[in-house]
């Protein structure tokens, strides 16, 4: 008899499988990068060691990975830069997502950043950063820290509109949003994808992601280890020792079998991680597995959908 705890495993070069965004012939496979953690500390500045930053993204394009999420407020200009180092002239199968809505203030802080022309400012940087003409898909980032906040978007959103119109944007999408915030944005343009943060222990969007899929918009959720309580994560970390896997890597799998419009976007500044979280595609967890990690969202009080 097989142990229901033995990873049960998939095609490991397929990552996740593929979703093609809406209205697009844009396909790309499901586990992606983030390239946040390219920055230097707390997201400011160089990294210590740019070459390895270089080596991370070449290494997560070689693996598969065609779809990287950046922004040029991380840094900022930093991670656009080493992407465009890295990377440039792209394969013509990378699709990179980048966002508006923020800067940075002198003191590292975050500033929301949603007046006309920030967020015209805010494309030009990353174009002029990641050497392009058109950028495949901006999110425009609203709401909190990690929380949307009710109201219209409409005003910040006529914007990107406009400068999609101009070409300047492919595509746009959403971060840190509510439902209504997304029907009030596609009465005005079409939205491939929404960016909130989403994870084993966090499932408030969990009817968002069934209403998303049956449109075939894209989910990407943010954080996948964060918010958890010691007991949620002591779950977590005996889910993982029985497949003897790393937690991120069951939070990672659990993330891609919980919807196929899901894609994930985890970052890192080291190769040796990267390849552990790209082999979180290689796995699917078990029925036993799954039916522990999805108790998780009890313990805070959280019920899924």
């Amino acid at each position: 008899m097989n142990d229901p705890n033995d990873v049960q495993p998939l095609e490991a070069t397929n990552l996740g499988g593929s979703f093609t965004f809406l209205g697009t012939s844009m396909t790309v496979h499901r586990l992606g990068y983030g390239a946040m953690q390219l920055a230097g500390p707390g997201v400011w500045g160089p990294p210590r060691d740019p070459d390895a930053a270089v080596a991370v993204l070449r290494e997560a394009v070689a693996a598969g990975v065609n779809h990287i999420d950046t922004s040029d407020f991380y840094g900022p200009h930093v991670t656009n830069q080493i992407i465009r180092r890295a990377l440039h002239p792209y394969p013509k199968e990378l699709v990179i997502v980048t966002k508006v809505g923020a800067r940075r203030g002198a003191d590292k802080s975050w500033i929301p950043a949603l007046s006309r022309q920030e967020l015209i400012d805010g494309v030009h940087d990353n174009l002029r950063n990641l050497g392009l003409e058109s950028l495949d898909v901006v999110n425009l980032r609203v709401g909190g820290v990690a929380e949307p906040s009710e109201g219209s978007i409409a005003e910040p959103l006529a914007t990107l509109v406009e400068l999609k119109h101009q070409g300047f944007i492919r595509n746009i999408g959403l971060s840190n949003v509510t439902p209504t915030q997304l029907a009030e944005a596609q009465t005005m343009t079409e939205i491939v994808c929404v960016q909130n943060y989403y994870n084993l222990a966090h499932r408030n969007d969990d009817a968002f992601i069934d209403d998303l899929a049956a449109q075939g918009i894209a989910y990407v959720p943010f954080f996948p280890l964060g918010g958890f309580s010691p007991l949620q994560s002591s779950v977590l970390d005996a889910a993982a020792a029985s497949m003897r896997v790393t937690s991120m890597q069951v939070a990672l799998a659990w993330l891609l079998q919980r919807s196929p419009n899901v894609l994930l976007i985890p970052g890192t500044s080291s190769v040796e991680h990267l390849r552990e979280n790209l082999a979180a595609a290689a796995f699917t967890l078990p029925a036993e597995t799954l039916a522990r990690l999805d108790a998780i969202a009890a313990h805070s009080g959280q019920e899924s959908h």
